[in-house]
């Protein structure tokens, strides 16, 4: 019996990671946290019988606790219970499916409890890379991408070495506005935004895509989850999503994994690495299919992957700068207070602005988090 905790249960990674539990029973859930969806969670509880559960806002948590009095579950609240949850003794791997650099301190403490890490929560690595590995490593502790595209590179590495890498290749949908001008983009709706051609995720994860903030944030994972320089990094946009991403090595050689766009693939794959298990699910189908394509990206248009790739290369703490200004901008969006375009605005005001501290610690990286929310509200006027 495998034991597993997961961090943001109700979103999209943890509600597809509950799924694999349905259909392995070999997997035992045993910690259980979410934002405020108290409704899920209740249900989750009552399925999985979690010994630890959380959510964030102490009033949520007396609710909850109300509701599940018939069950023997102690209720936590906010980063208590996230440190709580990413620390129990019995559980095996922590999954960080929550959103945000929230889940930084819960992340070190499951690494420091020697807890494996199934890590979907890329702003960990975004903002805290050079803590988090080094530490991982002296723990002897696995990081385990859920992304799709950390994932496809991690399979294409199997059984190779990795001073023999030339390139890693991540694909890109190219979001729901791939082709589009700078002027096309100039009144695009929140609607618009959240029509993804291919997947189907949270909507701050879809805005993401829809800016290629999304891209960029992978390509900054990437460098720390595999140890490699910033130009040996390539985006391809593929509109098909059915090349996850590819590694090029020293001969030419280049080996991709392949699939349907269904994140359920690669949970399943770090919950059970190295094995592969049966899964139910569409398939590849390639006479379907019938080709894939490949693009540049438009950088020009899509700002923000550009300024990503600055972030990544100027380092430090401008990575959290980028986050932060854009998870502020992302919030403002879907809450129809800013324009489409004025999301890459923000995070280069953010970035200008910024005094680069060079090596940050956690607590620095979060006083910069807030230092750049209060940016934003005083340039813009934003209670």
């Amino acid at each position: 019996m495998k034991k597993i905790a997961i961090l943001g249960s109700t979103g999209s990674i943890g509600t597809q990671t509950l799924e694999i539990v349905r259909d392995n029973p070999d997997l035992q859930v045993v910690g259980l946290a979410a934002g405020a969806n108290i409704d899920l969670l209740e249900k989750q509880v009552r399925e999985f019988r979690p010994r630890l559960v959380s959510l964030q806002s102490e009033a949520d948590c007396r609710k909850l606790k109300t509701r599940l009095a018939d069950l023997e579950v102690q209720v936590i609240p906010g980063m208590e219970g996230l440190l709580g949850i990413a620390e129990m003794e019995e559980s095996e791997i922590l999954v960080t499916a929550i959103v945000g650099m929230i889940g930084i301190r819960p992340t070190i403490a499951a690494i420091n409890r020697h807890k494996d890490i199934a890590l979907a929560n890329k702003e960990t690595l975004v903002t805290a890379g050079h803590i988090i590995m080094p530490l991982a490593a002296e723990m002897g502790v696995s990081i385990l991408p859920v992304d799709s595209e950390h994932s496809a590179i991690f399979q294409s590495l199997q059984g190779e070495h990795r001073d023999r890498v030339s390139k890693l290749l991540i694909t890109a949908s190219g979001g729901p506005f791939r082709g589009r001008s700078r002027q096309d983009l100039d009144n695009v709706e929140l609607e618009d935004a959240l029509k993804h051609p291919n997947w189907s995720m949270g909507h701050k994860i879809t805005i993401d895509s829809a800016t290629l903030v999304n891209k960029g944030l992978e390509v900054m994972e990437a460098k720390w989850l595999f140890d490699v320089d910033l130009d040996r990094i390539q985006v391809v946009v593929h509109p098909q999503s059915i090349i996850h991403s590819m590694v090029e090595y020293v001969d030419g050689g280049i080996i991709a994994q392949l699939g349907t766009p269904d994140m359920k693939l690669p949970i399943q794959y770090a919950l059970f690495y190295p094995d592969r298990r049966p899964m139910a699910g569409k398939r590849v189908d390639f006479f379907e299919l019938g080709n894939i394509t490949f693009e540049k990206p438009d950088v020009e248009t899509f700002a923000g992957l550009k300024l990503a790739m600055r972030a990544a290369a100027e380092g430090g703490s401008v990575p959290t700068v980028f986050n932060a200004a854009n998870e502020k901008a992302v919030n403002l969006f879907l809450n129809r207070r800013i324009r489409f375009l004025q999301i890459p605005e923000m995070i280069e005001m953010c970035m200008d602005a910024h005094r680069k501290i060079e090596n940050p610690g956690v607590e620095e990286i979060l006083k910069t988090e807030q230092e750049t929310y209060e940016l934003i509200r005083s340039k813009f006027n934003i209670i």
